[in-house]
């Protein structure tokens, strides 16, 4: 018997009809007792969705999150796995239109936005120390080494395993490498110059 988080498919139409995504994608869910939770996007189709989550729903429990991009995402939990839950996606037939552009956006932006992106120039930022917290709320100093619109290389005396979810100042992210000295980080969205600028101080061309 398989138990796979992502092998799911509630109805073999909508495997038909609805191709997974494989995204990188944040955001939170809402359980039925009402109690908010982080959560990553694993692969997603406008019919299905599988979440990697530290707090796992009940199969048949009503979900809706909020997620990157997306926006507000309703669905019955079907499967669970020790890291996170599937759910069916309840939408109407034009909103699931629009899940599928969207989705088609993301799967193409996700392939020219890789973590080690060299179209984003990487400078050392002027205000070097910063904070790593993790989803536990577990808070360590740091020192970033460079940074990027798309991720930073940070030093930093603890190694979060890779595909933990950190906030680094203000900005969310994901651990992508570990290196002699610490991590790289990759941010959950594109920054703006100006964001860094201000959260980094980091020099301007």
């Amino acid at each position: 018997m398989r138990s796979t988080a992502v092998d799911y498919a509630p109805s073999r139409a909508e495997r038909r009809n609805f191709q997974r995504v494989r995204v990188k994608i944040y955001g939170r869910f809402m359980l039925e007792d009402r109690t908010e939770h982080p959560c990553q996007v694993i692969d997603m189709s406008p019919g299905n969705v599988a979440l990697r989550t530290e707090r796992v729903g009940m199969p048949g429990e009503k979900v809706i999150a909020y997620i990157d991009h997306i926006g507000r995402v309703e669905g019955i939990v079907t499967r669970t796995s020790q890291d996170g839950f599937a759910m069916t996606v309840i939408a109407s037939d034009r909103k699931k239109d629009k899940l599928a552009a969207q989705l088609t956006w993301l799967a193409n932006k996700h392939e020219l936005d890789l973590p080690e992106d060299r179209r984003h120039e990487r400078v050392a930022p002027r205000n070097p120390m910063s904070v790593l917290q993790l989803t536990d709320g577990r808070q360590y100093q740091c020192r970033i080494i460079d940074l990027s619109l798309s991720g930073a290389a940070v030093e930093i005396d603890v190694k979060p395993a890779i595909g933990v979810q950190i906030m680094l100042g203000t900005m969310r992210g994901q651990v992508v490498r570990h290196f002699e000295d610490g991590v790289a980080v990759e941010f959950a969205v594109i920054q703006r110059p100006e964001t860094l600028d201000s959260e980094f101080n980091t020099p301007r061309a």
